[in-house]
């Protein structure tokens, strides 16, 4: 059996592990993400390359896969690049839908697309645009044979609209391009939603690759993944981060391949026919999506926020576009409640407040569990001394006396830590979800909160936040000797405060409510046990 310096020092190491996980998660993304992030924009800034118009070298064998090219005609792809750069094009279709405006240059790709909702705007008012001008666009073509590739970066398409009004109802047009007689069409069908059916046919069967193009660079910060998602036709899922890609990577029946920032993505689906997709690496290790065809394909896709509401009309599959991480499986189901509970609330930030008081509740027997073993700690801390200095020579004794005391007082020294550790994932969760819901963007609280997703303009929330550990600081009863252990934990509140000056203000409001809470819970135990000490004098 263990001592009592044993106990007594498992309980806090335990504790102590517990806030270095949290500490750990947050300063990790903090001080080792944002400046990665920092200095690859810096870089990208610095030497930004045109991309060439290679095609990707892979090598097929799935059955299944809608007009999937042959092994042998993929050992082509090896040669199959194109000095071309991609360049500024003249715009040759400009589509206006309900929810965006898309624009088609000459080369038949998508140069940009401009979300027209009033609440998708940038630092400067405007309204958000997804692509850089100088990535790889969605929708453009590259073929596995060297010479029709080469020309195709040459040759302009035709089309037989240069402006749709697609904003009440489905619209089509066609793009076409003639290399020296060989005919490759586009068949668009663009709904007022925002996405589009789309029919890409060659007059002769030859082997292409179309792309989803470079993930929107709308917001990619530390706090979020960033890069390629697939969904595979047996349900699981695959992610593929930024500048973690050194190889090209294939996959067979594929449900769809979506490139993603925080908030946006550029999707390509199809439920009914599976699809074959690589992703090949650019010049910074980064995922570019292509898919596989062999004289014609047709599939559906989707460029925009990642709504889950607008992905769920599309097709319910589509929600899984939306990635929450390690702790999806607890964090999609948060998500649907949240927004149960704001189809009664109506807004936003109060729907947090809602959320926070439920997970309160629900944890409430864990953290009454956690609250009272410390308690009786506290109060077992005199006689735990007695016994440490009775016995100081003889640490069997001692320890037997000590488990003798928390067999006879119910306490146990693991129990103020275990709870805490079990909410862990429950954290987790919820930061994701408030992270990754783009609901929140420009969504309203109170007074100077006027955008749930970005960072308190005014820091009042983070202080407050800051402010409300502190007093839980205070009031929780504490065991601790080790005098350098005290001096860390009091430096706690002002090191969170800190990291969440940058936080959004949907999630700093969480942890805040979540402080007053656990304030009053343990305000209320103490309470309960200072009237059972009078009661026993």
């Amino acid at each position: 059996m263990n001592n009592f310096n044993q106990d007594n020092g498992m309980q806090k190491r335990m504790l102590i592990m517990t806030l270095v996980v949290f500490i750990f998660f947050i300063a990790y993304e903090f001080l080792v993400l944002k400046p990665q992030q920092e200095e690859k924009l810096k870089q990208q800034e610095i030497a930004k390359q045109q991309k060439q118009n290679a095609a990707p070298d892979v090598a097929t064998g799935d059955s299944m896969v809608q007009n999937a090219p042959t092994k042998d005609s993929m050992s082509k792809s090896i040669n199959a690049l194109s000095s071309k750069s991609i360049g500024k094009a003249d715009i040759i279709t400009t589509i206006t839908t309900a929810k965006n405006s898309i624009e088609i240059d000459k080369l038949g790709r998508v140069a940009q697309v401009t979300l027209l909702e009033p609440k998708y705007k940038d630092e400067e008012g405007n309204q958000i645009k997804l692509f850089e001008a100088d990535q790889l666009r969605p929708l453009e073509v590259r073929f596995a044979n060297t010479d029709i590739n080469n020309k195709a970066f040459e040759v302009a398409y035709t089309t037989t609209s240069s402006s749709v009004d697609a904003t009440k109802q489905p619209q089509t047009f066609t793009l076409t391009q003639n290399i020296d007689g060989l005919i490759l069409t586009k068949d668009f069908t663009v709904y007022p939603d925002g996405h589009y059916d789309l029919k890409v046919k060659t007059s002769q069967k030859e082997q292409f690759f179309i792309t989803n193009g470079f993930r929107p660079n709308v917001l990619a910060d530390m706090y979020a993944d960033h890069g390629a998602y697939v969904k595979l036709n047996d349900g699981t899922m695959e992610l593929t981060s930024d500048e973690k890609l050194e190889k090209v990577k294939s996959y067979t029946g594929i449900k769809f391949v979506s490139n993603f920032d925080r908030y946006y993505a550029t999707v390509i689906y199809n439920f009914k026919n599976s699809m074959q997709i690589s992703l090949m690496p650019d010049s910074n290790d980064n995922p570019q999506s292509f898919v596989h065809a062999l004289g014609e394909i047709d599939f559906s896709g989707y460029m925009g926020p990642k709504n889950f509401n607008d992905l769920k009309a599309l097709n319910p599959e589509l929600t899984d576009v939306i990635e929450y991480g390690w702790f999806t499986f607890i964090a999609k189901p948060m998500f649907t409640f949240l927004q149960f509970v704001h189809s009664y609330v109506g807004n936003w930030g109060w729907t947090i407040v809602v959320l926070t008081i439920i997970i309160k509740l629900i944890l409430y027997p864990l953290s009454y569990k956690g609250m009272v073993s410390m308690q009786k700690l506290k109060d077992l801390a005199p006689k735990m001394k007695e016994i440490q200095a009775k016995y100081k020579d003889d640490k069997q004794k001692q320890s037997m006396h000590m488990m003798e005391l928390y067999k006879k007082h119910g306490a146990n020294p693991m129990g103020g830590c275990l709870p805490l550790l079990l909410q862990i994932p429950v954290f987790f969760a919820i930061y994701r979800v408030l992270l990754n819901s783009i609901e929140l963007k420009g969504a309203e609280w109170i007074l100077w909160i006027h955008d749930l997703a970005e960072m308190d303009p005014y820091f009042i929330l983070p202080i407050l936040m800051g402010a409300s550990m502190f007093i839980q600081q205070k009031i929780t009863p504490n065991t601790m000797q080790d005098e350098m252990q005290k001096k860390i934990f009091q430096m706690l509140p002002v090191i969170f405060t800190f990291f969440f000056l940058w936080f959004p203000a949907g999630l700093t409001l969480y942890w805040f409510v979540n402080n007053v809470f656990t304030i009053a819970q343990q305000y209320s135990i103490n309470k309960i046990f200072e009237r059972q000490r009078a009661a026993k004098k």
